[in-house]
């Protein structure tokens, strides 16, 4: 259940990414909230996150056993710890965002998402 959790916290995640990566006003959301809107080499870079989120929601489903395994069991856990230690330290620079959006709505969902990659690979 933790997995289905994690997941769906890391959808609204990959949603927003979707949304700014399109010109959606919504950046300071993200990458510091620097920009209203996002300019177009940071909107590659979204391109890029969105398929590592797509990646890891894949990932922590496998994990909580809601899909079939592309990966071992042993190296699907290793990939859900790291996820869990990216979103925590993720979650640490979010809080020291100067963009008050990103500290109150980014830094509670990639850390909630990280402790759910964290019990999911402790589970496996």
């Amino acid at each position: 259940m933790i997995s289905i959790l994690g997941a769906f916290l890391f959808a609204i995640a990959a949603f927003m990414t979707i949304l700014v990566a399109f010109g959606a006003p919504l950046g300071e959301f993200t990458m510091g909230g620097k920009y209203k809107v996002l300019p177009k080499e940071f909107r590659i870079i979204a391109i890029v996150m969105l398929f590592i989120q797509v990646f890891a929601i894949i990932i922590i489903l496998q994990a909580g056993g809601f899909l079939t395994m592309w990966f071992s069991e042993k190296v699907t856990k290793y990939i859900c710890i790291f996820f869990a230690v990216y979103l925590l330290i993720n979650s640490i620079g979010n809080f020291f965002s100067n963009s008050k959006k990103e500290k109150y709505f980014a830094t509670p969902l990639s850390t909630v998402s990280g402790i759910c990659f964290l019990i999911t690979a402790l589970n496996i």
